[in-house]
């Protein structure tokens, strides 16, 4: 099935908000069937775009110390490792027979992708990769608690009080 339809509470049914979305609910659904509903609440843009740029002005205002670390390469660098840290991730864990061929792997994968992180353990090689924050790919909810943990995260990282990141990005934007 596809993404969702826009309906609209006329006080006794739901209706298809316009024709574009009768044709596509003739095309989907069968007269007569029943169908489970579920709210889907779209994030806002305004907020998706007050985190880009809270995460860039976060960039930007990194202490020197992390120059030349690979998360301060540019903001988005930042946001994927700030998702790392703060858990909106996948881990992807192989154990190798010895410390040195998890060096070698560890080393292989590195450059396979240049937003994850790769922690080598004695011989356990763990590669973390950060979730998508794509409208599709995360709803509004995990959006919005992904949005504050990260600015927190990058609020202690940049040595301000929390909430200094979001609230200059919001008079910026």
């Amino acid at each position: 099935m596809s993404g969702p339809v826009l309906l609209q509470w006329n006080g006794e049914a739901f209706q298809p908000a316009n024709r574009h979305w009768a044709r596509e609910c003739d095309k989907r659904f069968l007269v007569g069937e029943f169908y489970t509903l579920a709210e889907h609440n779209d994030r806002s843009m305004n907020s998706h775009r007050h985190y880009f740029a809270a995460v860039n002005d976060a960039w930007r205002n990194l202490p020197e110390q992390y120059s030349g670390l690979p998360f301060a390469e540019s903001a988005e660098h930042l946001r994927a490792y700030a998702l790392i840290r703060t858990g909106y991730c996948d881990a992807h864990t192989i154990v190798c027979s010895t410390k040195a061929e998890a060096m070698r792997l560890a080393a292989f994968i590195r450059p396979i992708d240049a937003f994850s992180v790769v922690d080598v353990k004695e011989s356990t090689v763990t590669r973390y990769v950060a979730k998508s924050q794509s409208m599709r790919a995360m709803g509004k909810e995990e959006f919005s608690a992904s949005k504050s943990a990260v600015l927190d995260f990058l609020d202690d990282l940049i040595c301000v009080e929390r909430g200094t990141t979001q609230r200059n990005a919001g008079a910026a934007a």
